[in-house]
């Protein structure tokens, strides 16, 4: 995954915000635990939660004479109304942040620390539909061991806890806007709209921040959703943890090596293969296939190279010029009578213990097609953001959505059309100086937030919002436990490589952790670790020597 180094944008724009800090980075049901007073408010009852539907609330408008219209139109008009999530203040703003990653977690901490008249600061309620946020770049590190699950995960509850944000976590089901400019195009706004949550609860807003990031696109090639496995949350993550421990345990000896294909060698796919090539080392086999004829085509060529250097000293497979027609399982393509793919030897059961089989397509010309066999197929290519699915289904064009599904935004993050709707991240399409739309980063997600705070903290005061400026400080990519690289922008050529670039790149995502608190606690786990690896490594270098001696 790229991530790359965030901070405030220009010097000049710097001078404006009133940055703290240089750097800002299921469908759960325990409201009691998350949210104070929660079940209080739930009166309706679970009946009234099942039996609630999105059509049925045309009266729970936010601040306008005439109410919200409704999101469908229903025949039924005895239908109970949805409860209503009660704000703290009826008088203060209503913020309410979809989306808990970079751009949604890091602009709730942003409009905190910012100075607000007493009766302007607004309230910010955080929906997301995980218990944890999720530092994501750092993912590769749960599959080597080199972090613990808290360090990068930790709960929203705890970094919210000192601060007035308020959590909820849910799921968003439904998104009904009432800001819609007037057919001039001049008309000023005076109300938010409404979003439906999956548990029926109806949260009114004065102004909505859209951060639902996307979602890996696995319905692109046949098999795909069936036997791939996706790596971009922390479940995915585990969950490929748990698959290669489970490989590690049955398979041993040369004969019963663990093969595992990537698919996709851009950032995402070089850094699963350098991480599993190293765990699984001389036990199994990593074959990445890439569309391209090359790895990570954007990066800068001092990151391609050191990557390049490290999959071919840990005997990675590159297929390059490729693309998947197919996933199967091997006793799918037993049973169709198709067995040219069964290495020979192997018995029933032993092809029947999920082992899987995919048709590689040349994209290049005097390529040949090829077959693999894997054990594990991991999933790098291609995203969907998850904003058109909020759409009411009689209204499906309500927010301006491009091809990606993404909302089109103005240059201040603002949705196009809709003055109280601001979209940063994955739920945002926004195009550079040269056109090109703005990859979907955590650095982009980083410099977003800020200015997504502040334009929150402008608009809320009457005062000029300011255009959104991307500066692109440098990438990192991880390669092992003690391998990295990094291509600063501001030193043009220079790349940190090795123990010298993961240590560097560690010490970039330490400062970048969401809250001072959690940045302290990983800070010690990390020194104490290093510390430990330190020693271990003394111990086992005068072993040696002694032994020789």
């Amino acid at each position: 995954m790229a991530f790359l180094a965030s901070s405030s944008a220009s010097a000049s724009v710097a001078a404006l915000l009133p940055f703290n800090r240089l750097f800002r980075g299921g469908n759960g049901k325990r409201w009691n635990r998350l949210y104070t007073g929660y079940s209080a408010r739930l009166r309706a009852g679970s009946s009234a939660l099942s039996s609630f539907r999105a059509s049925s609330f045309s009266s729970a408008a936010v601040g306008n004479a005439g109410g919200a219209p409704p999101l469908r139109e229903t025949s039924e008009a005895n239908k109970t109304p949805p409860p209503i999530y009660t704000w703290p203040n009826k008088k203060k703003p209503r913020v309410c942040i979809l989306g808990g990653g970079f751009g949604g977690l890091y602009t709730a901490l942003r409009l905190e620390s910012l100075l607000w008249p007493e009766d302007k600061k607004p309230q910010v309620l955080l929906v997301d539909q995980s218990e944890r946020f999720v530092f994501k770049p750092m993912l590769y590190e749960l599959l080597s061991g080199e972090v613990d699950a808290w360090e990068i995960a930790p709960l929203f509850s705890e970094l919210l806890a000192n601060t007035g944000v308020q959590f909820l976590q849910d799921k968003v089901k439904l998104l009904h806007p009432s800001d819609h400019w007037g057919m001039n195009g001049n008309k000023q706004s005076s109300s938010g709209g409404t979003v439906l949550l999956e548990s029926g609860l109806l949260i009114e807003y004065d102004w909505l921040v859209l951060a639902l990031g996307a979602e890996a696109k696995l319905d692109v090639v046949p098999g795909a959703l069936e036997f791939a496995l996706p790596f971009s949350t922390l479940e995915d993550a585990r969950r490929v943890d748990n698959k290669l421990r489970t490989l590690e345990r049955t398979k041993f000896g040369k004969d019963s090596l663990i093969r595992v294909a990537v698919v996709g060698c851009g950032y995402s796919g070089v850094e699963l293969a350098a991480t599993i090539s190293e765990r699984l080392q001389d036990r199994g086999i990593v074959q990445a296939i890439n569309v391209e004829t090359t790895i990570c085509p954007t990066a800068p060529a001092g990151n391609r190279e050191a990557a390049l250097k490290v999959l071919s000293s840990r005997k990675v497979q590159l297929l390059l010029g490729y693309f998947v027609r197919c996933i199967r399982r091997v006793s799918d393509m037993e049973a169709s009578g198709d067995a040219t793919v069964i290495r020979k030897g192997k018995n029933i059961a032993e092809c029947n213990s999920e082992k899987y089989v995919l048709e590689l397509q040349p994209a290049e010309k005097g390529l040949e097609i090829q077959i693999l066999e894997a054990d594990l197929v991991l999933w790098t290519v291609g995203s969907k953001a998850l904003l058109p699915e909020l759409e009411p289904c009689d209204k499906p064009r309500e927010l301006p959505l491009n091809a990606r599904g993404q909302a089109e935004t103005d240059e201040t993050l603002r949705v196009k059309g809709h003055p109280r709707i601001f979209a940063l991240g994955d739920s945002s399409s926004l195009r550079d100086s040269t056109g090109r739309l703005l990859p979907a980063t955590a650095q982009v997600a980083f410099q977003q937030a800020d200015f997504t705070g502040w334009n929150l903290w402008a608009a809320i005061n009457n005062r000029p919002l300011l255009p959104f400026r991307f500066q692109n400080l440098g990438e990192m990519m991880t390669l092992g436990r003690n391998d990295a690289a990094i291509s600063p922008s501001f030193i043009d050529g220079l790349t940190l490589e090795g123990p010298i670039g993961h240590a560097a790149r560690k010490l970039a995502y330490l400062i970048r952790l969401p809250t001072d608190e959690h940045r302290f606690k990983v800070g010690l786990s990390w020194f104490a670790k290093s510390a430990i690896d330190s020693v271990v490594s003394v111990q086992s270098t005068l072993t040696k020597v002694l032994s020789g001696s």
